[in-house]
């Protein structure tokens, strides 16, 4: 049985139609046939507005998933977590962890924002471990843990455990979104902190299907000239016919891709919508 599968860009960098805010930071609506997916919560300042401008009840929420545990993307969690109180919260363990950028040679906290460890913790009848491939609401999975393959993606960021910027974080705990549909899988990416092409790789070899489009944060922005050129090529090889980036791609790699990509490339920017013919039952 086939259903119609909607991904709503809830909080993105950059908004473009009237009444809509941007802010840096992420967040997603997905609805897969009856059930309700909120895919990250950005900072936490425009999310409840732009659900109300777009009449999207994020009370409705079947489950909530962080893509990784740092403020761009969990500053809105409580909100919506108390706001949806049937909903599961999906979440890696090391997304509770503390995390810090090391910024002009300090370290600055950057990690999950506006609920702590031992509240969530309290909540744990709610809260759902991704550590491997999990099934959110029926036809929407998250990666859980990606595996570090290709030998020119890092994390993209100067990203530590300590404030003192001395024990790197390699950011375990980045998780994206697939589905499948008619016309192939599409991945919804947080940040992509394992590295787009590692992501892209690990969901085309735990479903054995073609990716179809992939939307979201690809963490190019620091991204050297050998990364940016070996991505472009290996998502060419994939033949993806929809491709979105935002968030952290960063001002270069956004201008190469669309360059790369003038056929497959469109906005993500707050208010996009993307509509797909899901097939709940082919993906496992």
């Amino acid at each position: 049985m086939t259903q119609k599968l909607c991904v709503n860009v809830l909080v993105e960098n950059t908004a473009r139609k009237q009444g809509l805010l941007g802010e840096h930071g992420l967040a997603y609506w997905i609805e897969a046939g009856t059930q309700r997916v909120l895919f990250d919560t950005g900072q936490g300042r425009t999310l409840a507005h732009n659900a109300s401008q777009l009449r999207i009840d994020l009370a409705h929420a079947d489950a909530i998933v962080l893509s990784h545990g740092h403020f761009d993307h969990s500053g809105g969690l409580r909100y919506a977590y108390y706001l949806a109180a049937q909903a599961k919260l999906f979440l890696h363990p090391q997304a509770l962890i503390s995390r810090y950028s090391r910024r002009n040679g300090r370290g600055r906290e950057i990690g999950l924002a506006s609920m702590t460890e031992s509240e969530l913790r309290r909540e744990k009848h709610r809260l759902v471990w991704t550590t491997q491939p999990t099934e959110v609401v029926p036809g929407v999975f998250a990666t859980g843990e990606i595996p570090r393959r290709t030998d020119y993606e890092d994390t993209g960021g100067d990203f530590f455990r300590d404030a003192d910027c001395c024990e790197p974080d390699p950011i375990l705990d980045d998780q994206a979104l697939y589905m499948d549909t008619d016309a192939g899988i599409v991945v919804i990416l947080g940040c992509a902190h394992a590295g787009v092409v590692n992501t892209l790789d690990y969901i085309r070899a735990i479903t054995q299907r073609r990716i179809h489009a992939v939307i979201g944060g690809t963490h190019l922005v620091y991204a050297s000239p050998h990364r940016l050129t070996q991505t472009i090529v290996a998502v060419r090889q994939m033949n993806l016919q929809v491709i979105a980036p935002a968030h952290c791609t960063g001002p270069q790699a956004m201008a190469a891709l669309w360059t790369a990509f003038p056929d497959q490339i469109t906005d993500c920017c707050v208010g996009t919508q993307w509509t797909f013919t899901e097939n709940p039952e082919r993906t496992s």
